[in-house]
């Protein structure tokens, strides 16, 4: 049993009459401005004294104020409750304007709520109505209210009032009541509860006649179900309904939509048996249906038959003809179809321009017609629902080189109220403009769209790499990167990661001196896994080299090579020299070790500085290994001239070890080198070194001054080194073979 809602009256206040309060509330409140002071009464000069002032004239005396035009009730309270929450206090406000609510008022913001789109605010208002107000509503309140529900798919609500809130005040639901609700689910896709509200009418005491079996016949038929339509239908006759001729164009509307062609024609053959005489509408839909199915032999049939049936033919009847032959691509058989519309007087609507204006568009021959009836739908003022009409277009004249008859057209397109262009046909645009060397016009088209804002609208599609590439390649060779970067930030929004278009960025950033920016971008692509470009890194490198930030260059240098991209032999001397003239040489060693990693092996004069600069600095295992590397690679260094330099700095010890290092990997080293360092060694008293070269020398086979080896061994003994000294002459005495293959070329003197 359906839960009976009492009305509930709980005055939140006096139910005492509150009419003089508001009144005199709005009495004071009728006007904000302050009034003139009333005129004195003037006593006449020659009057005694003591008489009595004269009264003012009457034309003197203040009026008095107008009446003041309330608003209706309703709208007053449709006002309130669409700007403030709804709270107790809301409700008390509306009491304090009507203590009682009768039925105007009701169905008043009902009805202002609805036709607002505000079905909630209607729901809200009638609960309170009948709940604490205590209006009682009737049927043609429920009239109101349930459809209002049911065309903002608040079906559920919808349902409750009527099969537990409308018996509860009793109230029995009708017929159209649940024919509008068993509608609603159908227009909202749920043809389930569609079919059970149908079949609960029974139970209710509901009769079902016609106007609920077509409500539930389109309701199911619109999702395709024919299945259960032909029952319905077959039950509908078994209970003897009458079919009427809604029915029967539904059923041949809803057979059309599933492409049962067969069923549609035998119901249009059932409706003519039975006496019911089809309309212009049946004629229509059957015209649709046939269309639907790509039959347009049977279509003509069809169209040609309502002229001999006395059926006057409407536009619909044209319209539909015409998109027929446009998608079969008979467009000739359309345009004859659009001029006889127009010699029989029809009214030419959008619909009509819609269906014609894709086989226009799309035929280059017929771009004259195109734009011609472009200018009629402008002068009718009809604006097309379908946004690929001016997308075509425009792409057919920009793919016939009419450029200017493109602009013209998407011009025109904005002129029309309502309408968004689709973001596609200004790519299709910049794309044909820059094509057609109109750059600085497809700069125009792209400062529009981003006017617009189009392109970041969820359902706007993401523009083709043909279309925003080439205006961005002509942004960043033209110093307006920084134009280019918001367009193309506005494309990775919608997941666009375009490799050309972050590479001319990062050139476009390079070429105007701001590698900052141009690293940020090369940063974002590194972080969405994008192939770099070598020419990109190399121009961030020499940005940075000309802003004389050598670090930064040796930053983008290094990211150019962790993206697989070799440097070439004039990026790596750059970037060396910068660093090294800037006083940072351990920075352009990592970037000469680099290099040769690399099997770079030009630059070696900048090398040889960066090897001496090492070891005059002190770094001494740095520049052997740099050394040791370069050999490996097979740029042996000359290791006389870095002798000689760093003897001639008196920077001994770093000789010593380098010279060790030669001879311990025999390296080819002239004997005036060896000479040097020696005579080096022997002048800041660094006799143990010199004995240890003097051995290796020796041990290398190579031949030695007799007596500057007596005076070395004299030099050690005083200084202590007795047996240094005397291993120095065993190893003299004793008469080794030779060893090396350049004993006659190393030698020693003192």
């Amino acid at each position: 049993m359906a839960r009976r809602h009492l009305p509930l009256h709980l005055p939140l206040l006096s139910r005492k009459p509150l009419a003089p309060a508001p009144l005199a509330r709005r009495a004071l409140c009728a006007s904000t401005t302050p009034e003139a002071p009333t005129p004195l009464a003037e006593v006449p000069a020659d009057a005694p004294e003591g008489a009595a002032p004269s009264p003012p004239p009457a034309a003197e005396m203040p009026p008095a104020n107008p009446p003041r035009r309330d608003e209706p009730l309703h709208e007053t309270v449709l006002h309130m409750i669409r700007r403030r929450p709804w709270t107790t206090r809301l409700e008390n406000s509306i009491r304090l304007l009507s203590p009682t609510l009768d039925a105007p008022l009701v169905h008043g913001v009902i009805s202002g709520a609805a036709a607002a789109g505000r079905a909630d605010l209607a729901l809200q208002f009638f609960r309170f109505a009948y709940r604490r107000a205590g209006f009682r509503p009737d049927r043609d309140t429920f009239a109101l209210i349930v459809p209002a529900l049911a065309s903002r798919r608040m079906l559920n609500h919808a349902r409750c009032l009527v099969l537990d809130t409308m018996p509860s005040f009793g109230v029995a639901p009708d017929e159209p009541t649940l024919a509008a609700l068993i509608a609603a689910y159908g227009k909202a896709a749920i043809p389930q509860e569609a079919v059970k509200l149908f079949r609960m009418m029974p139970d209710l005491g509901i009769p079902r006649t016609a106007l609920s079996y077509n409500a539930v016949l389109k309701a199911i038929l619109c999702r395709g179900r024919e299945a259960m339509a032909r029952r319905i239908y077959n039950a509908m006759i078994a209970e003897g309904v009458a079919p009427d001729l809604s029915t029967y164009n539904t059923l041949i509307w809803g057979f059309g939509l599933c492409k049962k062609m067969e069923s549609a024609v035998r119901v249009f053959g059932d409706m003519k048996a039975h006496g019911v005489v089809p309309d212009a509408t049946t004629y229509n839909t059957l015209l649709n249906a046939w269309v639907r199915a790509g039959d347009l032999e049977s279509a003509h049939k069809v169209f040609d038959e309502m002229t001999g049936e006395g059926i006057e033919r409407n536009s619909v009847s044209y319209n539909v003809m015409i998109k027929g032959y446009v998608e079969a691509k008979k467009v000739e058989e359309a345009v004859a179809l659009f001029t006889e519309m127009g010699e029989k007087g029809l009214r030419l609507s959008e619909k009509t321009f819609a269906g014609l204006m894709p086989g226009l568009c799309d035929d280059r021959e017929r771009v004259a017609e195109a734009r011609k009836a472009v200018d009629d739908m402008a002068e009718r003022r009809l604006t097309p629902k379908d946004k690929s009409v001016f997308l075509r277009l425009v792409t057919t004249l920009c793919t016939a080189g009419d450029l200017d008859g493109a602009l013209e057209v998407h011009k025109k397109s904005r002129q029309f109220k309502h309408f968004l262009v689709d973001p596609r046909q200004y790519g299709v645009l910049m794309e044909g403009l820059c094509a057609g060397g109109k750059c600085d016009s497809a700069v125009e088209v792209l400062d529009e769209l981003m006017e617009k804002g189009t392109l970041l609208s969820p359902k706007s599609p993401v523009l083709e790499a043909s279309a925003y590439n080439p205006v961005i390649e002509y942004l960043c060779s033209n110093g307006s990167t920084n134009k280019a970067e918001a367009f193309f930030r506005q494309l990775m929004k919608k997941g666009v990661d375009d490799k050309a278009a972050f590479n001319s960025l990062i050139r476009g950033h390079a070429k105007e001196g701001v590698p900052e920016a141009a690293q940020e971008i090369l940063a974002i692509m590194t972080r969405r896994e994008v192939p770099t470009d070598p020419e990109s890194h190399a121009l961030l490198v020499d940005s940075f080299l000309k802003k004389n930030e050598p670090a930064d260059a040796k930053t983008a240098l290094d990211s150019m090579m962790q993206h697989g991209h070799l440097p070439s032999p004039a990026l790596f001397k750059s970037v060396m020299e910068a660093l090294f003239n800037g006083g940072r040489v351990q920075t352009a060693s990592r970037v000469m070790k680099s290099m040769i990693e690399k099997g770079v092996t030009e630059n070696m004069d900048v090398a040889h500085k960066i090897l001496e600069a090492l070891f005059m600095r002190g770094h001494v295992e740095e520049a052997i290994g740099r050394v040791n590397l370069m050999v490996e690679n097979g740029c042996m260094p000359d290791l006389d001239k870095l002798l000689v330099g760093l003897c001639e700095n008196d920077r001994v010890m770093e000789a010593h070890k380098l010279a060790d290092f030669a001879l311990d990997r025999d390296f080819d080293v002239s004997f005036s080198t060896y000479d040097k360092v020696l005579e080096a060694l022997y002048t800041e008293e660094k006799t143990l070194p010199a004995y240890s070269m003097l051995c290796k020398i020796k041990t290398k086979g190579g031949v030695v001054n007799q007596k500057g080896c007596d005076a070395l061994m004299d030099s050690l003994k005083s200084e202590g080194y007795s047996k240094q000294a005397d291993i120095l002459s065993r190893i003299l005495t004793e008469n080794l073979p030779s060893t090396s293959k350049r004993s006659k070329r190393v030698a020693m003197g003192a």
